[in-house]
């Protein structure tokens, strides 16, 4: 690669590894997996670099961690645990708090990083671009090439499972402040 094409690859992608290894920590649900993803995913992103025509640096890189990080899993398939959704089980009482709520009210940061973690990978990957990337839902179809009712639908499951089963243990545990 040139010395100019070097240049503008690391203009395009080095602004966004935090984003890049937060997707990744929380599809892998491993710090160094995450660290592993994220490098072979610059590389994916170096090696194809002539294929990016512009755009958006940030969604380019995140689709291709997506990408790295599934290939990963897949290829260790007995560490993700596959969770179907049911939505009789699953429903909860439309007057629960929704989980921003009982966040604000009185979860600590370990007890929502355990339930996050409890939750399928299709479910992290959708709450870790929207409301730790603060990615637009038309951005996350984008990245994970799902249709933007997909997104939507999974983003509603996410938080409702989180509720679920934050809420039982916000009840019985002493709260922590974030």
């Amino acid at each position: 690669m040139q010395r100019r094409a070097v240049a503008q690859f690391e203009q395009t992608v080095l602004p966004h590894l935090d984003s890049a290894y937060n997707l990744a920590r929380w599809l892998m649900r491993n710090d160094q997996d995450a660290e592993d993803m994220v490098q072979e995913a610059c590389l994916r992103a170096y090696k194809f670099f002539d294929r990016f025509h512009g755009g958006d640096g940030r969604a380019w890189l995140l689709a291709i961690v997506r990408n790295t990080c599934y290939t990963g899993l897949q290829r260790n398939r007995t560490h993700e645990r596959v969770t179907y959704f049911d939505e009789e089980r699953h429903d909860t009482p439309s007057d629960a708090l929704n989980p921003e709520s009982l966040l604000l009210r009185s979860a600590d940061a370990q007890l929502l990083r355990r339930a996050l973690e409890e939750l399928p990978v299709e479910f992290r990957e959708v709450l870790a671009l929207r409301e730790l990337e603060d990615l637009s839902y038309k951005e996350i179809a984008e990245i994970t090439g799902l249709p933007l009712g997909t997104v939507m639908s999974r983003l509603a499951r996410a938080r409702k499972r989180l509720q679920q089963w934050l809420a039982p243990r916000l009840n019985e545990e002493s709260p922590l402040e974030l």
